[in-house]
């Protein structure tokens, strides 16, 4: 596959018939689409449980959709301790994907010292395509990556249940 190649989050989640892992191992992202909100929350705005419509998107109706065709979908999320801001607000608004469906977990970060992890977050779909999400030092997303090698992706699937067996569940995390 080509850089042309790489399917969307939709396209990957649409394909998917049983399962959708993601690893995610950075203490800070800087997604363009994400800023305002980091912003209003630094500023002390938090998402309230009972006004869903404030916070319910579509990568949520995505999730749902998903989720709702029998697909399982976890999220493992490796952190350093203590936490970064940025991890704060991804802890505080986290309730949103679990009340899509998805099942989420952390594990600090100095609990992986005896974990082979791939060296960059991805997803994994269906045990047969896993997509790279490669980021800047500053945490800007530059250019995925795929792969169907089965080498490559016994080695994340190994590693996303290695982290995931000692996570923590997202209601049961602390920060």
């Amino acid at each position: 596959m080509t850089q042309n190649d790489v399917p969307s989050f939709s396209e990957l989640l649409t394909s998917a018939k049983r399962s959708a892992i993601h690893l995610e191992m950075r203490d800070l992202y800087a997604v363009e689409q994400e800023q305002e909100a980091f912003e209003a929350w630094k500023a002390g705005h938090r998402l309230k449980v009972e006004d869903r419509a404030s916070w319910w998107r579509p990568w949520l109706d995505l999730v749902q959709e998903t989720v709702r065709r029998g697909v399982v979908m976890r999220r493992a999320r490796v952190v350093s301790e203590p936490v970064t801001d940025y991890i704060r607000y991804e802890h505080s608004g986290t309730f949103t994907n679990v009340a899509a469906g998805e099942l989420v977990r952390w594990l600090p970060r100095r609990q992986t010292f005896d974990l082979a992890l791939p060296g960059v977050d991805f997803w994994l779909i269906d045990d047969r395509i896993v997509r790279f999400n490669h980021f800047s030092g500053d945490g800007v997303d530059t250019e995925p990556q795929v792969s169907q090698d089965p080498d490559v992706i016994k080695l994340c699937a190994t590693a996303f249940e290695a982290v995931w067996d000692r996570g923590i569940p997202h209601e049961q995390y602390q920060i």
